[in-house]
């Protein structure tokens, strides 16, 4: 006898494989394009993709900061260093050579590393989690996991955060190049 998902389940399934097809459709343009605003045009579809999918780690503080902090800022920061950025040059008329045959190579080895990771969380063995270590999901838990636990990785995220804003602010003090008036 087989049995049929309710409405809700496929539902929620729907919006989970929209969450995973906006992470990777994202990725995919991130990564293939030639053009650098469709590129973090691509970023940004790809952290809303995981911010959805942080939703459904049950950590909606988590998915909300992915959607303030990344799109937010940094892909915000990215698009205005690149409107201040100097214009590229006009396009070279040589052959671009293509890498299709390293193409290949890599997506072989995504696959054979994406295959042993899934193989070896489906087969291996999870331990429960420890029940000290759960808490009720509230912004003064988290608080005190990050300031605790997880300060190392909070630090080295707001590193991340000031290389960025100093790499923008540093491409925006340059300014554009001045235009040569008429002699």
């Amino acid at each position: 006898m087989t049995t049929t998902l309710p409405f809700t389940d496929w539902l929620v399934l729907a919006i989970f494989a929209l969450a995973v097809g906006l992470t990777l459709a994202g990725a995919l343009i991130a990564v293939l394009t030639t053009r650098i605003i469709r590129g973090v045009a691509g970023l940004m579809i790809c952290c809303i993709g995981l911010a959805g999918l942080y939703y459904f780690l049950n950590s909606p503080f988590l998915a909300l900061m992915e959607i303030l902090i990344y799109v937010g800022a940094v892909c915000v920061t990215i698009v205005f260093a690149v409107m201040m950025a100097e214009p590229d040059e006009s396009p070279s008329t040589q052959p671009v050579r293509s890498g299709h045959w390293w193409g290949a190579v890599a997506i072989l080895i995504a696959l054979l590393i994406g295959g042993g990771l899934a193989r070896l969380a489906l087969a291996g063995p999870w331990p429960d989690a420890p029940i000290e270590r759960v808490n009720d999901g509230s912004v003064a838990a988290l608080g005190a996991s990050l300031l605790t636990t997880y300060s190392l990785a909070f630090e080295a995220i707001s590193l991340v955060l000031l290389v960025a804003i100093l790499g923008a602010l540093v491409i925006a003090r340059g300014g554009p190049p001045p235009h040569p008036g008429p002699p």
